[in-house]
Order: structure tokens, then sequence, then C-alpha cells
């Protein structure tokens, strides 16, 4: 996680009396790892815990299970087909699962309730709109090509500011969104070399403070969906510090490695999870040896699944696929992909790269989702082949 924050009005000691507008303020601790791990402390004019009614959310009959595909086949997922949604919580199509991933799409009118995952970290991706995240750690304001980490159990909502937004939801079901620990010292710092640095991290400085009563939570557990009634509303902190918040990394922050020949995957590597990575592939220059092959080379994922979700640019690699932006490819292990027919020759006189796109890889194979289904174009398996000679 980013390095220790303070914002607001934080005691010295921590766990002694402090006096709010209108009594005591109550402290939260918020954990990982049985407390071993990131923390934080929030202060609230209010007790977190007090609640008027609880209501269980009648589940929405979207497919969030999925199935393996048999037989094994490439996928093109065309997310621009998928249906627009209320808003970026409620709005969500997940179209790749497993035990330790989720990968959703949403394309949100709206501004969303108030929402706590209990069950995952997310990582959200924004392709396009802009909006403004709130949570108890105060506001952020995000757009096109940002990346939100949002920790397990942190209350927020999405605020639109210029919508519709349209993002990828990667949700960690097993573990916890982080920094890959390469790019670490021993001490959490970043270090020389890593292809962004803490100045490329934003995180919340401005606390809202609402006072509204009975105000509604909608929160993701084990169980399903409940609605939680709280007294007071969640955003009644007055100050905060330590190393577990919301935090915004922008993809154009990312610098990539370029070498005199292609270099591997791993090096666009950006987040790590349980079970799987995220890679940022940004603007380029190519490779430099005179004699360098430009694209990627055919490649077998032997123990792992590739999802790539094309953001913006032109897919050089991928022309003549069907792949453009907001296409989403899912070539899983056992399927020996690269670059389609032409590619190289394409290549030849380029002297750079100007896609963006996300790719998530994973450890346990991906389910399809009814929604993933819906959106697989027919043909893209045979995208490769050409004409016959």
């Amino acid at each position: 996680m980013p390095n220790y924050r303070r914002v607001g009005d934080v005691p010295r000691k921590r766990h002694t009396l402090v006096r709010g507008p209108s009594g005591y303020l109550s402290e939260e601790l918020m954990g990982t790892h049985g407390f071993a791990s990131a923390s934080a402390l929030l202060y609230h004019r209010h007790s977190p815990s007090a609640l008027v009614s609880v209501e269980a959310v009648p589940a929405s009959g979207v497919d969030e299970v999925g199935v393996l595909d048999r037989p094994l086949i490439p996928r093109h997922l065309r997310t621009g087909e998928l249906s627009a949604s209320a808003d970026l919580v409620t709005g969500r199509h997940p179209l790749l699962v497993n035990d330790d991933v989720s990968i959703a799409f949403a394309d949100a009118a709206g501004s969303s309730p108030l929402y706590r995952n209990a069950t995952a970290d997310e990582l959200v991706y924004v392709q396009s709109g802009s909006a403004r995240f709130e949570s108890v750690f105060g506001s952020l304001e995000v757009g096109a090509g940002d990346y939100v980490v949002v920790p397990m159990g942190t209350t927020h909502r999405w605020a639109m500011t210029n919508g519709p937004i349209a993002a990828l939801v990667i949700e960690a079901r097993s573990g916890h969104v982080d920094i890959p620990r390469r790019y670490q010292s021993d001490r959490g710092q970043m270090l020389e070399g890593a292809p962004f640095s803490e100045r490329d991290i934003r995180a919340p400085v401005d606390l809202l403070v609402e006072d509204d009563l009975d105000v509604p939570v909608l929160v993701r557990h084990a169980g399903g969906l409940t609605c939680l009634v709280h007294r007071h509303h969640p955003f009644d902190v007055v100050g905060w510090d330590g190393g577990l918040y919301p935090w915004v990394l922008a993809i154009h922050d990312f610098e990539p490695l370029v070498g005199t020949i292609h270099q591997p995957p791993p090096i666009h590597q950006t987040f790590e999870g349980p079970g799987f990575v995220v890679c940022s592939f940004t603007p380029r220059r190519f490779d430099q040896h005179p004699d360098a092959v430009k694209i990627p080379y055919h490649h077998a994922n032997v123990d792992s699944d590739e999802v790539l979700f094309y953001s913006d640019g032109d897919f050089m690699s991928r022309a003549g696929s069907g792949i453009g932006v907001g296409s989403m490819s899912f070539h899983p292990a056992g399927f020996v992909h690269g670059p389609q027919p032409g590619s190289l020759e394409r290549s030849l006189d380029q002297e750079r790269t100007d896609e963006v796109a996300v790719m998530v890889d994973t450890f346990q194979r991906l389910r399809v989702t009814d929604a993933g289904r819906s959106i697989s174009a027919e043909d893209y398996h045979l995208s490769w082949a050409g004409p016959r000679s």
C-alpha cells in the first residue's frame, strides 16, 4: 500500500479521549490481516455502528459465477454492446470470474448509492467520463485513464460529474490489491527504476462531513447484498491517519520501459493481487535494434489466462481481428496467441505505439458469464488463419 498519510484533525496519541462538537469522537480502526498489516484510524462524530434497520436485498439474477468454456476458445468481448446501467455500483456486468478475481464492466448514467464491499478490494479503471469518488476518507476527482484502488470495507459512492461513466471493475476476491513488491524497498518506499512513484499517487484530502440521519448503505458480503440503515451519515469523519485508504494512479503516469528488442509482459505490471496481476500498456517508442521485431511475439500462457482491455489508440498488431476501443480479449491457457496476419509488415517503418490497454493475467482458469457470452464475437478464433492459399 502507499505510505502513511494524515488528513483532518487527528489527536497526538492513538486510542485517547477526543472531544468533538457533540461529545466524544468515536474511533474506528480499519485494518487488514487481523490488524497485523495495513490499517487506518478514523475519527467519527458519531458511532459508525449505530443502525436503525437491516434488510436483505433480493438477488439481481445476474450471473456472477459463469462456466468454463468447452471447447477451449479465445474470445473477443465487445463491451459496447452491453446495456447501459443506472450507476457504477448496481449496474456492473460481470464478464469473466474465478475464485480470486471478478472482471466486470459498467456504463453508468448516474451517481451510485452509498456502498461498502466487504468481500473484495476493488480496482476500477475509468474508461470514459468523470466522477467524484467520495468516501469516509474524503473525496477524489477521477476521470478517463484513472485507476481507483478501493480497499475492502470502504464506505463510498460515485458522484457523477461528467457522465455517463464507463469503467472496468476488477474485484480481488481472495485478498488485496497492492503495488508489486519488487517496486518497493524493504521499508515500502518506491524504488528508483519503478515505473511510477509516490508523487504519481493521489489520495483523499478534502473530508466530507455530512449530518443526514437514517442513511442507507448497500453492503456486499458473503451472503449477498444487505441494506444497512445507519443512524448517522458514515461521512462524519473529522480526521484519519494510517496506510490504508483509497488512492488513484493515472495510467498515463505509468512510465513504460523499452529496450533494443521486445520486452516481456511483466515489465508492464502495475498492480498485484492474490492469483492475478494487472499490467498497463501505454504509448512508448518501439524497440531500437535495427532488426527488432516490434510486435509482440506469439506466446503461450501455460499457467495463466490473459484478459486485455483495449482502452485507446491504434492497436496495430490486432488489425483485422475486429479489436477496437472498448474491446476485451480473453486468451485462455492452452491457446497460443500473438499478432494478427500482416502485423509484422505493417510495423516495419513504425517508430512508436500509441495504444493504451489494461491487462489482467490470472492463475486460475476464468469462467465466462452469461453477459460475457452475449457480447462474444462469433468468429474471433478464426481471425489468425487468414484466407486459404
